[in-house]
């Protein structure tokens, strides 16, 4: 899809605030940043739905693009290329949302099978099976696993706190402030030790399918259990990191516990601990560098 950069910088030519640069400098960091879009785009395709259209997100991009060109401060000393990336992964993000499909419907059908869930953990002490959480409802196994491929399928934004390289992306226009990046450091350290943490079951799928971006179906195989049983297991994992992180954070998030001295409050509570016992001020922040982004590891 190929749009002059003089016809999208008239489209958005109400758009963002004034750029301290010249139309011509815009217009040249437009068309040395535009393969930016296409990559941006064809990352992006890789883990969305098959009904989302490339042109769709191209067209977003492109304008995403000359809006941050008309904004773009150099005396900041923010990169273009970084700065032009947060907002066109912002724009395409937006893009996929509107694209979302799910209906009222679905989306409040997952929601009660994860409060039957829940209800069902702290009554057996374990995960329910899927005939089990399907009798809750009053719905069958088929009916309630249709309606998890439903709700994946519409999901467009994967959980991309677990991605590598997502502080760069969460760069705004602005340069933030000490306190605002230090606590960003400190909740990226938390989430690291919170992985780190979770059973060794949920620590695998979840490392596998958001780190790795491995297929249900190959984790499926891999650990000898149905699709079904793979994203219950993720389901779990992601409950388990947030409830995590809250107890370090916000312990005020946390759900009061329907059995407090039950089997399942009492794991919580143990994972919980277990993550407060890794996590030292410097095991935190030791993921992240002062400027708040990702230290890499060694190859």
């Amino acid at each position: 899809m190929t749009i002059a950069t003089t016809d999208l910088i008239e489209t958005t030519a109400t758009t963002g605030a004034a750029s301290p640069l010249s139309a011509a400098e815009q217009e040249q960091l437009i068309t040395a940043h535009i393969p930016l879009v296409g990559h941006i785009v064809r990352d992006m395709l890789t883990r969305v739905p098959n009904h989302v259209h490339r042109d769709d997100l191209t067209s977003g991009g492109l304008t995403a693009l000359v809006t941050a060109a008309r904004s773009f401060d150099p005396e900041r000393g923010i990169p273009f290329h970084r700065f032009a990336t947060t907002r066109i992964r912002g724009a395409l993000l937006d893009e996929l949302r509107a694209l979302d499909w799910a209906s009222r419907s679905v989306r409040s059908r997952a929601r009660q099978a994860d409060t039957a869930r829940e209800q069902l953990m702290n009554t057996l002490g374990r995960t329910p099976t899927p005939a089990e959480l399907a009798a809750a409802l009053g719905t069958t196994a088929d009916d309630l696993h249709n309606t998890s491929n439903d709700v994946q399928r519409a999901v467009v934004l994967s959980l991309q706190g677990f991605a590598a390289g997502t502080a760069e992306d969460m760069v705004t226009e602005r340069t933030p402030g000490p306190e605002e990046t230090l606590l960003r450091r400190e909740q990226i350290g938390y989430l690291h030790h919170a992985i780190e943490a979770l059973p060794e079951r949920l620590r695998k799928v979840v490392a596998e399918y958001y780190l790795d971006e491995r297929p249900m179906t190959e984790i499926a195989a891999e650990l000898g259990v149905t699709e079904s049983r793979v994203s219950q297991l993720r389901s779990e994992a992601l409950a388990l990191l947030k409830d995590g992180m809250n107890a370090q954070l916000d312990p005020d998030l946390l759900a009061a516990q329907e059995r407090p001295d039950g089997c399942v409050a009492k794991r919580r509570a143990s994972y919980y601990a277990s993550i407060a016992e890794r996590s030292t001020v410097h095991s935190r922040l030791q993921h992240t560098t002062p400027q708040g982004m990702p230290v890499r590891s060694a190859a």
